[in-house]
């Protein structure tokens, strides 16, 4: 037979020194969290007028295409 309780060793290594890395606790910065937030919403505002722009400009010329 086979000695199982090594093969059980090496299962449970692995899932321990996963839990370990999970223990750890990340920490952050509430300041950067806000100032993420706030570029987040300023590039978010940008795309939309960049889109608006480029969608009329199409309009405009496919219209003037037309006529």
């Amino acid at each position: 037979m086979k000695n199982s309780g090594s093969t059980e060793n090496k299962f449970t290594s692995r899932y321990l020194l996963r839990d370990e890395r999970l223990i750890h606790n990340k920490t952050s910065d509430i300041n950067v969290l806000l100032n993420r937030v706030k570029s987040d919403k300023k590039k978010e505002s940008r795309n939309k007028i960049y889109f608006s722009a480029i969608t009329s400009l199409g309009v405009l010329l496919f219209c003037a295409s037309i006529f």
